[in-house]
């Protein structure tokens, strides 16, 4: 595991804690990441804590939390600028905590499905090789079933790192733990390791 004591905040959280194993944030209200789709608005205030990562990578954390409210969410961030990012983990929605991802470019899609492990307490993996962003969950940090493919940007570096927010409240309570980034993994698209 690598320290979590040395990221960078984009719109740090009123309570927030870093060490060397975890990092504990609890969410400002109304916090959000989302560009204009169906909604119209451009919110780019969400809580982002920030690693820089060279042009091809792989990072992944360990997330737990209690979901409770419309669109309460945790998980990763790969971001270029406020146009062109991804965030993906756990939101809750229709009454379950739904594991998805946005991918904003311009403008942001939101592709969603229900989760069959604890919402409370899961892994998520991002890899980002030659343009290609691979997003992988896990119920125990040991099987990564695939849960999106597909293009990103190219760039010569990153900024990728754990995110929440709560668009309809303040209070949500995240531990980050078990922070890894490092070279791509390169693996077969089908190797769950």
């Amino acid at each position: 595991m690598q320290s979590l004591e040395n990221g960078r905040w984009l719109n740090e959280p009123t309570k927030a804690e870093a060490s060397n194993t975890e990092l504990s944030v609890t969410t400002d209200a109304n916090t959000d990441f989302w560009r204009e789709t169906h909604y119209g608005f451009v919110r780019d205030s969400g809580h982002f804590y920030a690693f820089q990562a060279q042009r091809d990578f792989t990072a992944q954390v360990r997330i737990q939390a209690h979901f409770k409210h419309l669109y309460d969410q945790a998980g990763l961030m790969v971001r270029l600028d406020e146009r062109r990012w991804v965030k993906t983990g756990i939101e809750f929605s229709d009454g379950y905590g739904l594991l998805g991802s946005v991918l904003t470019n311009e403008t942001s899609d939101w592709a969603t499905g229900r989760y069959d492990g604890d919402p409370s307490d899961f892994w998520i993996r991002v890899t980002v090789q030659s343009g290609v962003l691979r997003i992988q969950a896990s119920y125990d940090g040991q099987a990564w079933p695939l849960v999106r493919l597909c293009p990103f940007p190219k760039a010569d570096h990153y900024l990728v790192g754990p995110m929440c927010c709560t668009p309809e409240r303040a209070g949500l309570e995240v531990r980050f733990s078990e922070w890894q980034l490092g070279r791509a993994l390169g693996k077969d698209l089908h190797d769950l390791t």
